[in-house]
């Protein structure tokens, strides 16, 4: 880690003013965390919900009366310059504070994220983009239209695409190859062998209830280490058997299409395998099939399910890498100096066991702010889209929801410009309509939607398919 010199030597000005839009659990916890960077200044919060918005100072420890209310750029440029702290409802003024150099957008509503991400890259502003429905669809137009005006578009630090761009990033430098990476779901299977259980516990936020199965005395053997050349058979009979407990949603697969999009990784297939693993399976399973893992090719993207005991280290929602060096002798000090390797020693697993959310994520303001610089990867190109199925039959009419919409389920299919049979990136449905009705298992494309009459999100990945897609059907 280099940040300390990088920002002791080379900052442009002393301290990096951000503004946050969003005061969920992430934006919040940027703002709770500014006491402790040296650096960092969160100056405005805005949400629609004003408590939330004031709450986020208050649980600082930021002495209430230093916290004030504005709904206009004058107003609260000049409460910033007496040392205040603004709590709005007026997101959009922001972009007219001379003081703010950095704008947190993290509403989580993809047409908010779009409107503005590009609002704040008009008016010079750097973006760290939090939201990672509205990155998902038009993340590369906008950190396009970023560099063309001068300014800083990137993911944070603590969400786990953001985090896992930079590990593939360094793998890069170093020389290691990248056979596969991912995510681990913040859910984890726990298995209490003394009563052959294995349960999911609820965290209110990815996982919403707690589940367990109870297994037989056969089913356990599935659930020993993966023998040398089983991946394929156990990964399938753990699933078979877990198939009651809840598996990733759509928000696992948005990240991971950020990341594809980021970096040269790709699925393997759309859906994901999804494999449930110890974390000493991954180099076992996650690696090509030559090697004893389930992959067809090397350079995949997925998602893992970490299986442990109770007494056991998880991944902690963390992310991950499957890795090997392609000199001989190097690859001898990889495998055997202390990281987890494969039956042959072929590949080893690097893994990050944790994923601060906001609490980290003010390394990418800093870096943005005080270094013009951003933390993804150098290049961020549309090749991969998140879409949607229809999980049952869907009404005209109906309104589509979120991720966590259960009438939908994701998959990840090679991006495709704007046309009626093409399928539809999945946060363009965030509540639109269903134009027909739908049949379960149909893919959703753009003739099977409402377009809105005006949105930002939908106009922005106009411009990013003639600038991106212009040669795909």
């Amino acid at each position: 880690m280099i940040y300390h010199h990088l920002l002791d030597k080379m900052r442009k000005k002393e301290c990096v003013n951000a503004a946050i839009i969003g005061a969920g659990h992430f934006g919040t916890a940027v703002v709770t965390q500014q006491n402790y960077n040296q650096y960092l200044r969160v100056c405005i919060v805005a949400d629609i919900n004003l408590d939330a918005a004031k709450s986020s100072f208050i649980k600082a420890e930021i002495a209430e009366e230093l916290v004030v209310y504005s709904d206009n750029a004058a107003d609260a440029q000049q409460a910033i310059e007496a040392g205040k702290f603004v709590y709005t409802d007026k997101a959009g003024m922001i972009m007219d504070v001379p003081a703010i150099d950095i704008v947190g957008e993290g509403t989580g509503i993809p047409e908010a994220g779009a409107l503005y991400a590009k609002l704040a890259i008009d008016k010079g502003k750097h973006v760290a983009m939090i939201n990672k429905e509205a990155d998902s669809v038009v993340g590369p137009i906008l950190k396009k239209l970023a560099q063309e005006k001068g300014v800083v578009y990137t993911p944070v630090d603590g969400d786990q695409h953001g985090l896992l761009i930079a590990m593939v990033e360094w793998a890069k430098l170093v020389g290691l190859t990248v056979i596969s990476a991912g995510k681990a779901r913040d859910g984890e299977f726990v298995y209490d062998e003394k009563n052959r259980t294995i349960s999911i516990e609820a965290d209110g936020i990815t996982v919403h209830e707690s589940v367990s199965v109870t297994i037989s005395e056969d089913e356990a053997k599935y659930f020993e280490f993966i023998p040398e050349g089983q991946s394929e058979a156990y990964i399938q009979k753990r699933a078979e058997i877990l198939k009651s407990l809840p598996g990733a949603g759509a928000f696992d697969l948005c990240e991971l299409t950020i990341m594809a999009n980021s970096t040269d990784l790709v699925p393997d297939y759309a859906p994901m395998h999804e494999a449930t693993l110890r974390i000493t399976e991954l180099p076992v399973a996650y690696c090509s099939q030559k090697n004893g893992g389930i992959f067809k090719e090397e350079g995949v993207i997925d998602v893992a399910t970490c299986f442990r005991r109770p007494d056991e280290a998880g991944m902690g929602g963390g992310v991950f890498m499957v890795v090997r060096c392609d000199n001989a002798y190097s690859n001898y000090i990889l495998t055997t100096k202390g990281q987890i390797p494969n039956y042959d020693k072929s590949t080893a697993v690097i893994y990050r066991p944790y994923h601060l959310c906001g609490v980290e994520s003010s390394s990418s303001f800093m870096v943005a702010g005080l270094l013009g610089l951003d933390t993804g990867s150098l290049e961020y190109k549309p090749r991969f889209d998140l879409v949607k199925k229809a999980a049952r039959d869907i009404r005209a009419g109906e309104v589509f929801g979120n991720d966590h919409d259960y009438k939908m389920t994701a998959i990840i299919l090679p991006a495709s410009k704007r046309d009626d049979n093409n399928p539809i990136p999945a946060h363009m449905l965030d509540g639109n309509k269903a134009k027909v009705d739908i049949a379960k298992g149909s893919v959703i494309t753009y003739a099977m939607v409402e377009a809105p009459e005006h949105s930002t999100l939908w106009e922005l990945r106009q411009l990013q398919d003639e600038l991106f897609l212009s040669d795909r059907e």
